[in-house]
């Protein structure tokens, strides 16, 4: 059997097939939930990834399972929404781990309530946060990725973007972060820069645990009525979105651009 050849890795069951090249991904929002799991996996498939959340104590677990699998990881602290925390907390990237050209924009809250209850500040905190903060980001990080050639941005958007009762700012959010993606597909294509949104249903999280709870609902109870509207007749988990997103940023996927995939175990109208 040939050996590789320097710079290649025999991975098992494909003799001679090269390692997947090491790159500098960021993911926000990355302390639990989606977030987590989408840098657990990236830093499986080989990469080094800075696990952005608002403090650095915040994404502690996630760095720690990272590290414990034997990958490379740094827990970074910033408020997204905050240009000079945002710009600082890439040049730290950078400087520590090498430049980033993986971004995931999946930092997210919610402050679901009715129209008429629906505070102006909660309103203004949900649109900031999931859009202003991937504005933020992508800007930053896309200097790194356009001048390396290559670059892969995934926006998380959701099936609330189709329009869901009491989430009136949510689903503003989400839906803003579909037209943002295939904007910035657009525009970064020629730099060899993909960009792409998926789009969760119903996963298992914290958030959605958080809407159990306003809705005064047990939460395994809120699975299981969750779960029968679903063809695939189970609630998704966080590792089912993060798959996903580990294809979107391989070279493998270079040819899909300015998509929006939704990850919710059926069709969505």
């Amino acid at each position: 059997m040939s050996r590789p050849t320097p710079g290649e890795a025999e991975a098992p069951g494909t003799p001679g097939t090269p390692a997947p090249t090491r790159r500098t991904a960021v993911v926000t929002g990355a302390a639990r939930g989606i977030g987590a799991a989408t840098a657990v996996r990236l830093a499986a498939d080989g990469h080094a990834v800075a696990v952005l959340d608002l403090t650095e104590e915040a994404g502690a677990a996630t760095v720690a399972r990272i590290r414990d699998a034997g990958g490379t990881a740094l827990a970074v602290g910033a408020d997204v929404r905050d240009a000079a925390q945002v710009e600082a907390a890439v040049g730290r990237v950078a400087e520590e781990l090498g430049a980033p050209t993986i971004l995931v924009n999946n930092a997210g809250v919610v402050r679901d309530n009715l129209l008429f209850k629906l505070s102006e500040d909660d309103w203004d905190t949900v649109i900031a946060t999931h859009l202003r903060g991937a504005y933020l980001m992508s800007k930053a990080v896309q200097a790194h990725q356009t001048a390396a050639g290559w670059g892969r941005i995934v926006n998380l958007s959701s099936s609330s973007a189709l329009g869901n009762r009491g989430q009136a700012n949510y689903a503003a959010a989400k839906a803003g972060m579909q037209g943002f993606t295939k904007t910035l597909a657009i525009e970064l294509g020629k730099f060899g820069v993909t960009v792409n949104a998926v789009a969760p249903g119903f996963i298992a999280t914290d958030m959605t645990a958080a809407t159990a709870a306003r809705l005064g609902m047990d939460f395994e109870d809120f699975q299981k009525a969750a779960a029968e509207t679903i063809p695939v007749r189970r609630v998704g988990r966080p590792e089912d979105v993060a798959d996903l997103i580990g294809y979107l940023c391989d070279d493998r996927a270079g040819f899909v651009s300015g998509q929006v995939i939704y990850v919710a175990g059926g069709p969505l109208d």
